[in-house]
C-alpha cells in the first residue's frame, strides 16, 4: 500500500502521521511525506530550509517505527492541491492522508483550499484529520 500525505507542520501533522504509521503497519506499507510550495518571490531560501527540515523530521518519525518513507518538498509550479493529487498519481497511491481547517466560505473563496481539491479530484481514497 503506497500512502502519501500532505505534510505542512501544524497542529494535526502528528495525527496524520500516526494515522499513516497505523495504515503502513495495517497495511505493509510505504508512506509519501509531499510538501508543496509553488515557487517563486513568496518561497525565500529560509521558508524552503525549514520546511525541508520539517519534512526530514516528519520522515525520521515514521522510519523509527520500521517503514519505508520518503519525503518530498515539491515546486513544481502547481496550486499544492494540484501538486499532491499528481504526485499520489506518479507514486501510485492507495491513499491520501489530509490536514483540513475549519474556514469561513469567505476564507475558502480568499486562500483557497488545498484539501478540497485534493479531496475532490483524487484518484483514491482521501483521509482528512480535521484539527
Amino acid at each position: 500500500m503506497n500512502i502519501v500525505v500532505a505534510y505542512r507542520r501544524s497542529k494535526q501533522s502528528v495525527k496524520m502521521l500516526e494515522k499513516a504509521i497505523h495504515h503502513a503497519i495495517c497495511f505493509g506499507g510505504t508512506v509519501y511525506l509531499a510538501t508543496s510550495l509553488e515557487g517563486g518571490s513568496k518561497d525565500d531560501a529560509q521558508s524552503v530550509n525549514e520546511t525541508r527540515d520539517a519534512l526530514n523530521q516528519a520522515k525520521e518519525f515514521i522510519e523509527k517505527e520500521g517503514i519505508p518513507c520518503e519525503a518530498s518538498l515539491l515546486v513544481r509550479g502547481l496550486s499544492p492541491g494540484e501538486d499532491i493529487v499528481d504526485f499520489a498519481l506518479e507514486k501510485k497511491a492507495d491513499e491520501i492522508i489530509v490536514g483540513v481547517q475549519k474556514k469561513s466560505k469567505v476564507g475558502k473563496f480568499l486562500m483557497g483550499s488545498t484539501a478540497q481539491h485534493v479531496i475532490l479530484e483524487a484518484h483514491c481514497p482521501v483521509i482528512a484529520i480535521k484539527y
